[in-house]
């Protein structure tokens, strides 16, 4: 299975400019999706002048977003919400312009609660990586 932008947004609530992913694709070992940082994002302009860098916080919700579709399914009527992040790494700095490649498979899933194990990479390079977890909650 392979989404789009627009096929995203049918399954996430977010939207421009926080919607930071452009593609994604389920895979025999997980998903894989893709991120072009734009090159003036309103995250990188007083982080840093003269030296943009993602902030790392961002990064975080790159990953996350690029592991939906894990547990598309179970969105139809829930919001996943972040319930925790656990031994996240930063290491490389990633800029405007950068495609950003995250690999993420499910570490475990247990009722309302799922946790994914994400990878963020650069020129095939890590850049970030951790351990995701989410709390399902309806909608409404």
């Amino acid at each position: 299975m392979e989404m789009n932008r627009e096929q995203l947004m049918e399954v996430m609530p977010h939207r421009d400019p926080m919607l930071l992913v452009d593609h994604s694709m389920l895979t025999e070992d997980g998903c894989v999706s893709e991120y072009t940082v734009p090159d003036d994002p309103y995250y990188t302009r007083g982080h840093f002048p003269g030296n943009p860098i993602v902030p790392g916080v961002i990064l975080c919700e790159i990953m996350a977003q690029g592991s939906v579709l894990l547990f598309k399914e179970k969105l139809v009527d829930k919001l996943a919400l972040y319930a925790g992040m656990d031994k996240v790494r930063f290491k490389k700095s990633v800029h405007p312009g950068d495609k950003v490649i995250v690999h993420s498979t499910v570490r475990n899933s247990r009722g309302a609660f799922i946790s994914v194990d994400a990878r963020a990479e650069v020129n095939g390079e890590v850049c970030s990586e951790g351990s995701l977890s989410f709390m399902l909650v309806n909608k409404q």
